[in-house]
């Protein structure tokens, strides 16, 4: 038996569950020596702004316990550089490419999803109002309900692409978070971003990050990611995207079962590039064994 591995985001057609987290795989291109691209359900290219962008200043990455700490603060080519640097090569690809977006004002997230909307080979776009790393914007629009419905409604009425929006853990209710957003257009929601967290030199009393604080990623958030997962599914009808601590087929499918009906790989990109291909490799060897003859069965299947 060969198990169907497809699955559905809204209009969004994937070959299988198994996406790439934005920010842990460059544009793609980066990892084509490691892997078959085409065998990914969908790319999630690095958060793009308007204008470049250096990010903060280093070190701004830090290995810690079952994870890492990162404070990049979103260095990226920007729009016109993707454009043409970037996007020809994703035009090549059968994987429906993501572009993961980011602004430091209402204003610039409309001037991104028009720009974005205008090009062909993009698939979607994923709204991040909920990097902990940025001065300006980031977090502050994932933490305010009022805030964050304003962009996405704007980004809603600037695309006729899917408008997917990555949300923050770093609230009380995720599951009111959700339904702020979905209520003001957003077709699918992604979860968790990083949770922000620091670490400390002892011998010089200095954070081991410039920017002090960093957003920790990695298996010791995976618990906190499958809740929330779990909590918004069973809240809002529009398809959901785990994220958080993924690295095997058994992580993602535990992510399915709680609701979720793609999942994004990151951390483990760093340890393995071919990290994902493997958990969708290893995910179809689950489904024969277990006889299940579509990935899709998996979803929201969770006993309580």
């Amino acid at each position: 038996m060969t198990p169907d591995m497809g699955i559905e985001l809204g209009p969004l057609k994937l070959k299988n569950p198994v996406m790439t987290a934005s920010g842990t795989f460059g544009y793609g291109r980066e990892f084509a020596p490691f892997m078959n691209l085409n065998r990914l359900g969908a790319i999630v290219v690095k958060g793009l702004s308007l204008q470049p962008s250096v990010g903060n200043r280093p070190p701004r990455i830090v290995e810690t316990a079952g994870g890492m700490l990162n404070a990049i603060g979103l260095e990226n080519v920007g729009l016109k550089a993707f454009a043409k640097d970037k996007l020809p090569f994703l035009r090549t690809l059968q994987t429906p490419v993501i572009v993961n977006i980011y602004g430091r004002s209402v204003a610039e997230y409309a001037r991104l999803a028009a720009g974005l909307d205008a090009l062909d080979g993009i698939g979607a776009v994923e709204v991040n109002i909920s990097c902990p790393n940025v001065k300006a914007g980031g977090v502050a629009f994932g933490t305010n309900p009022k805030m964050a419905g304003r962009v996405v409604r704007t980004v809603r009425r600037k695309t006729s692409l899917p408008v997917i929006v990555k949300l923050s853990p770093n609230v009380t209710d995720i599951a009111a978070m959700a339904r702020c957003v979905v209520d003001s257009g957003a077709d699918i929601v992604s979860l968790i971003n990083t949770i922000t967290g620091m670490a400390i030199d002892v011998a010089t009393r200095r954070p081991k990050l410039a920017n002090v604080t960093g957003g920790l990623s990695g298996p010791a958030i995976k618990p906190v990611a499958l809740r929330m997962v779990w909590q918004v599914a069973s809240t809002v009808a529009v398809p959901v995207i785990g994220i958080g601590g993924i690295a095997s087929a058994s992580d993602a499918l535990e992510f399915l079962i709680a609701g979720a009906s793609a999942v994004q790989v990151g951390t483990a990109n760093f340890v393995n590039p071919a990290a994902a291909v493997g958990i969708v490799e290893e995910m179809e060897r689950f489904l024969i064994r277990n006889r299940i003859a579509r990935a899709k069965d998996m979803i929201g299947t969770l006993i309580v």
